[in-house]
């Protein structure tokens, strides 16, 4: 049944499949809008989600305030709440089978199965790896060897029998954390850099490659739909005047007010909040504040340099005709294409933002001309004051501190690159690769450990989440300690189903300890990375969007898990000599994802990826031990990913048909022991 059972409706599943669209325009937040609105709407808030560490945790039982932070935690980017697809309903023919399965699917001896298991290879030392011990195991940079070190799905006494002897003799199928690929160790050669269609590059490559520095781009403005609308165009003008209004050029209004704060020694939240007015007058009354400037007031006098900071942000934006002279594109949806820029670039580029210059970028709707991309001027971070407004601010204003310093300033080149992958659901139901190498712990932090792998950014479809709002899960901390990566969301549109992101060079600026309300600011780090050959730092995030489940068991179908396989896979794909990937509990937190099935999701996607794991549980210990001891019996039993999907094909309909859960792990180990023993 395991290796045979096909269901007759399995080509109307994958028609239904083609057309399943998670990403319905009426679900949309926009990351998280303007605390604040920018055009009045109140932000919309989901209460259980920016409270839910409990919900969340599972298994999460301390902070560590030694470590930089939890990055490998199971959150997921807040106020997202797309809609998808309703369940299929099993047919008739197969619910009378699927109700038989799952009321037979408990076998007598599973927990005595379980004992003999657990004795194998069960030694404290490797219950919990420690990162950069010596392991004198071997295996190839892509497979897995064979051999667990944890405990089972269900704990129960170890056992001496023949099976724990057998498996005792078998070397080990989980690989310590310094066996997997990191960007130091991919030697490949990048090529030139260079211009083309699908590569938008701002600075001057001719002047780059004869090692002369990095000087913008000359180039022209382009206002026009595909392009970022910058607020130095001439093509943007804006009203002024009450009783006769007239056109003015945007850029001589914003120039005029900007060049009065940058010539000031100090300059107070009120002279901000009244420059940043003077060319949005469409948001006086609306815009707060607040934030900001009982942030000033609140940071003692010994830190409190923002007086002093202001100005030289404001002259920072000023420079924007200087340091950006062609058009940047957008990055769409249904089109693979990069851009890559300066970090002066980059912190020109934001500075504008923090003063709210971008124009046609302050509204929100379906008719909206960028209804479909994230906020990026700052007003929402300004507005309705909370104690995470103040620690984000404490991130962002060091961020400042540092670009404006001439001492300090970063000097390297990042890449933003938007992927998109037509989607085959049929390459799943014959792939032939086997499991990849796994590392699994509950200890350590995706961006901490996993440091020069591809480090999984738990995303939201429009890309930031909720940073410069009220959000402070996993994405948003990611944003903040990495502020360059707020720029995305000035080009890059909402993420569909079979597109990712893909980050490399951003730097990391600050430390930080806890989550969601424990957040805290935890001071400056040094990011000493190495640099490539076009002088970004060897740092590569992946931003993959999972789906939001509002119910649990509507993850149970497999339109919905061949979505996450599409979606996981298009990130993990290595096109070349490429790092393995550093990942945890994707869509596990906010978003009610199985843990279980997210793994056995992102095992699978980097299996066919042809690349490593590190599987960050962040305290679950229960799914650390379940997933080593999992993984040990898909590699033992030869398991490929085509026999993974037909096995989720039957687990799904077993769900539908049963009710109550079916634990995942249990089913696959239930199924291929049975498989064995017809052989």
């Amino acid at each position: 049944m395991a290796e045979g059972h096909k269901h007759h409706n399995d080509s109307s599943q994958m028609r239904d499949l083609m057309s399943f669209d998670n990403n319905s325009g009426n679900d949309k937040p926009k990351g998280e809008r303007a605390n604040k609105p920018k055009d009045g709407r109140e932000e919309k808030h989901d209460h259980g989600r920016e409270n839910n560490s409990k919900e969340m945790a599972e298994g999460h039982n301390h902070h560590d305030s030694s470590q930089m932070g939890d990055l490998s935690f199971g959150n997921d980017s807040e106020n997202d709440k797309p809609k998808h697809g309703s369940e299929d309903e099993p047919m008739d023919e197969r619910g009378n089978k699927c109700k038989e399965m799952a009321e037979g699917h408990k076998h007598p001896n599973y927990h005595s199965q379980v004992g003999d298991l657990m004795s194998f290879g069960n030694n404290s030392e490797n219950d919990k790896p420690k990162h950069g011990s010596e392991d004198n195991s071997k295996g190839s940079s892509r497979q897995a060897g064979c051999s667990s070190s944890s405990t089972s799905f269900s704990p129960g006494p170890s056992s001496t029998g023949a099976v724990g002897r057998k498996r005792k003799e078998s070397p080990s199928s989980h690989c310590q954390l310094k066996d997997l690929k990191r960007l130091p160790q991919c030697t490949s050669k990048l090529g030139e850099l260079c211009f083309s269609k699908t590569h938008t590059v701002l600075i001057d490559v001719d002047v780059f490659k004869c090692g002369a520095g990095l000087l913008p781009k000359d180039g022209r403005d382009v206002w026009a739909s595909n392009f970022v609308k910058m607020p130095n165009s001439l093509s943007s003008f804006i009203l002024t005047g009450f009783k006769q209004s007239k056109q003015v050029l945007r850029w001589n209004v914003i120039s005029k007010q900007l060049e009065g704060l940058a010539k000031k020694s100090s300059v107070s939240v009120n002279d901000v909040e009244e420059a940043i007015i003077k060319y949005n007058p469409k948001y006086k009354g609306q815009w707060s504040f607040d934030a900001l400037s009982k942030f000033v007031k609140c940071v003692p006098k010994g830190e409190n340099y923002f007086s002093q900071l202001f100005p030289k942000i404001a002259a920072l934006a000023l420079s924007l005709p200087d340091q950006v002279k062609t058009a940047i594109p957008l990055l769409q949806r249904g089109h693979t294409a990069a851009i890559t820029l300066s970090q002066v670039q980059i912190s020109c580029l934001l500075a504008n933002a923090f003063f709210c210059t971008f124009p046609h970028r302050n509204t929100e709707g379906p008719r909206a001309e960028y209804g479909n991309y994230p906020s990026i001027n700052f007003n929402s971070l300004f507005g309705n004051w909370s104690e995470r407004k103040k620690e984000k601010l404490r991130a962002i204003m060091h961020y400042f501190k540092v670009v404006t310093n001439e001492e300090t300033k970063p000097t390297g080149l990042v890449t933003f690159e938007r992927r998109f992958k037509e989607t085959d659901p049929s390459h799943w139901r014959h792939c032939k690769e086997k499991m990849p190498k796994l590392h699994v712990t509950s200890r350590g932090t995706i961006e901490r450990e996993g440091t020069g792998m591809l480090q999984v950014d738990f995303a939201n479809k429009w890309i930031g989440g909720g940073v410069l709002g009220s959000g402070l899960l996993q994405e948003e901390i990611l944003f903040l300690i990495n502020p360059e990566l707020i720029l995305s969301r000035l080009f890059t549109e909402r993420l569909d189903d079979n597109e990712c992101l893909i980050i490399t060079g951003a730097q990391q600026f600050s430390r930080y300890t806890g989550f969601g309300d424990s957040f805290e600011w935890a001071g400056p780090h040094d990011d000493i990375l190495e640099r490539d050959e076009w002088q970004r730092l060897k740092r590569q995030i992946l931003a993959i969007d999972a789906l939001n489940f509002r119910s649990r068991r509507e993850q149970y179908n497999m339109r919905a898990v061949i979505r996450e396989l599409n979606k996981a896979y298009c990130g993990f794909k290595a096109h070349w000599n490429e790092p393995d990937i550093a990942t945890g509990k994707w869509g596990c937190g906010a978003f009610n994802g199985d843990p279980q099935l997210k793994a056995v999701i992102q095992l699978m996607a980097a299996a066919k990826g042809k690349r490593g794991l590190a599987y960050f549980t962040f305290g679950d210990e229960t799914l650390e031990q379940a997933l080593q001891q999992m993984h040990h019996l898909l590699v033992t039993e030869d398991t490929t990913v085509e026999k993974l999907f037909g096995l989720l094909e039957q687990y799904c309909a077993v769900q539908q048909a049963s009710g109550s859960q079916v634990d995942l792990f249990k089913f696959i180990w239930d199924n291929l022991k049975s498989s064995t023993s017809h052989l």
